[in-house]
């Protein structure tokens, strides 16, 4: 797989020369809002890229936390990927049914327990299914266990504290993914629990705005143009935002295409910082 940022990003081409590689691990990660009561692992049951590996996000997250699908502790992930089939040196592509949505959360999973050799299949399910590729159903192939070793990359994730820590600092740059409506408080969020508004000083990117129609990313100079139209240098540091870490993610990876690798995800996003009666800041209306 080749290695630079640029090509964290696979076409749908190049999965199908490599899938009969042995060292290639396919993973479906799909996972769909609370709002769109889907079944992920049902769907993928119906119809999925040959000899892909369901990722099930909510189960690979932290149980021990009312928050959800936080990242699960090395431990568990490790036991989880072992089990899988999942081992070290292992080259990923991760994809979804919609394009460009959970595959990216998955992405950054990976890298967040330091396995670098990961990337995300440009329109997902999506765009296989529409180039009449060869799909399968079924239960997940059976492959024999293997020993994965994680290596928290602690630079890739942010903390409420660490959030907390950024509000008024000089030069921080925050990008919030979620819908406009809801970054400026006009729409609800679809978890109950949750005020409504953005994390003050926060910039805001919808998450499908950077997405083209059939749910590949735009172009290099397209995703630059955004963010540099709402004040982010993608040269320096930025924390990317959302409802509850999975389209944050695509900021993140859009990011990583254009040269920024260290984009840091904010874990309990909005899930957290937006809770009612939890005293933290919040601002509405459009990003100053």
């Amino acid at each position: 797989m080749p290695k630079t940022a640029q090509n964290w990003i696979v076409e749908t081409d190049w999965l199908a020369n490599h899938l009969q590689s042995p060292d290639l691990i396919v993973l479906d990660g799909s996972w769909h809002l609370p709002t769109a009561n889907r079944d992920p692992k049902a769907e993928y049951r119906a119809e999925h890229i040959p000899g892909a590996l369901f990722f099930d996000i909510d189960d690979l997250s932290d149980e021990k936390s009312d928050l959800p699908h936080m990242l699960p502790s090395t431990v568990k992930f490790s036991s989880r990927m072992k089990k899988m089939g999942v081992g070290d040196g292992a080259r990923i592509v991760v994809y979804d049914t919609t394009g460009i949505f959970s595959a990216a959360r998955v992405w950054w999973t990976f890298r967040a327990m330091g396995h670098q050799d990961v990337a995300v299949l440009n329109g997902g399910l999506k765009k296989w299914k529409a180039e009449g590729r060869e799909i399968e159903d079924g239960p997940p192939p059976r492959r024999s266990e293997r020993h994965y070793t994680p290596l928290q990359n602690t630079g890739l994730i942010r903390d409420l504290d660490e959030m907390k820590a950024l509000i008024g600092k000089p030069g921080a740059q925050i990008v919030d993914a979620r819908p406009a409506g809801r970054f400026e408080g006009r729409e609800p969020e679809p978890r109950p629990g949750l005020r409504m508004g953005h994390i003050p000083g926060s910039k805001n990117i919808p998450s499908q705005a950077v997405l083209n129609g059939d749910g590949t990313f735009k172009s290099p100079a397209e995703l630059a143009a955004m963010f540099e139209a709402v004040g982010i240098n993608v040269a320096k540091p930025v924390v990317t935002t959302c409802g509850s870490g999975v389209t944050a993610s695509i900021l993140a990876l859009a990011l990583a295409t254009l040269g920024q690798t260290n984009a840091a995800v904010y874990d309990g996003s909005w899930a957290e910082w937006g809770k009612e009666g939890n005293g933290l800041p919040v601002e509405t209306g459009p990003a100053v």
